[in-house]
């Protein structure tokens, strides 16, 4: 398995269901035949950038789309049971193993040479681990990397990998760009789930989050200024966006919430996100120098 983009970075943005539409973004890429050799993800980014480093079409939708309606994986009543509204445990294992409904093949993902950053937010440090290709041994230990990127505080049940507990490495670094800058990376090609000029607000639920979370200062902390961080991050995007370094990938129109679980409209979101990507691929092209 060969690459051919070597001097920019991709970089996934998380956001639940919303990454449906980066779902179409990727198929469309590899259909194009764009191979980056740096790949980052966040949150659910993190799934899709596994997924595209395994160049698997299939499961870059299914991951995304067609999961929904796999039986008894997402909803309240597995929040209300202390599962998450997402079954982590079942979605990040047995499904994603040989012989489930989801499977990853690991050694496609395995054959493709390109690095990878997976980014996790450690709740007893406070700070972003990103995990690379060395620290994967199996199979089990990428899934859970994924899993514990993928771990939104409150939805879902923290997650344990290496005898250390992780939450969603959104909370810090909602965009994994500042890993890519500090590899000597110039170039970025930035796959968000949100429309042009979005910011974040101070959450609605705060105070709950303050309150569920009152004993462990450092989550807390973050939780609480999370929107700042994210907010500066966009500024600076938008900056290298203006200076000709780097290719920011926005929805026109966002169909769905991080939590959508309606197959239809995820489908929809996933095939304005391929037509995008589509509409723009000389465009792609041309800045990627291929």
């Amino acid at each position: 398995m060969k690459n051919n983009i070597f001097d920019t970075a991709l970089i996934f943005e998380g956001g639940g269901m919303r990454v449906a539409h980066s779902a179409g973004v990727t198929n469309a890429m590899l259909d194009c035949g764009l191979h980056f050799n740096y790949v980052c993800g966040v949150s659910a980014g993190s799934s899709n950038a596994v997924n595209y480093l395994s160049r698997d079409r299939e499961r870059t939708k299914r991951s995304f789309v067609d999961f929904v309606e796999m039986d008894d994986v997402i909803g309240l009543r597995h929040w209300i049971k202390g599962e998450g509204y997402f079954t982590a445990e079942y979605l990040y294992g047995a499904a994603s193993l040989p012989g489930g409904p989801l499977p990853l093949d690991f050694t496609r993902f395995q054959e493709n040479p390109a690095e990878l950053r997976i980014a996790a937010f450690d709740c007893e440090t406070g700070e972003t681990v990103y995990w690379k290709r060395k620290d994967i041994e199996t199979i089990q230990d990428l899934l859970q990397m994924v899993r514990c990127s993928s771990t939104i505080p409150l939805m879902m049940p923290k997650a344990e990998f290496r005898g250390k507990i992780y939450v969603d490495g959104g909370i810090k670094d909602g965009i994994p760009l500042d890993i890519a800058l500090r590899d000597g990376y110039e170039k970025f090609f930035i796959v968000l789930t949100r429309e042009k000029g979005y910011r974040k607000k101070p959450s609605k639920i705060q105070r709950l989050l303050d309150c569920k979370f009152r004993d462990e200062p450092v989550l807390a902390d973050s939780l609480h200024n999370r929107w700042v961080r994210y907010n500066k991050q966009m500024e600076l995007i938008e900056r290298l966006e203006t200076q000709g370094a780097a290719i920011v990938v926005r929805p026109d129109r966002m169909r769905v919430r991080s939590t959508t679980s309606n197959r239809v409209k995820l489908e929809e979101s996933y095939y304005d996100g391929y037509l995008l990507a589509m509409s723009n691929m000389d465009k792609w092209k041309i800045f990627l120098n291929i």
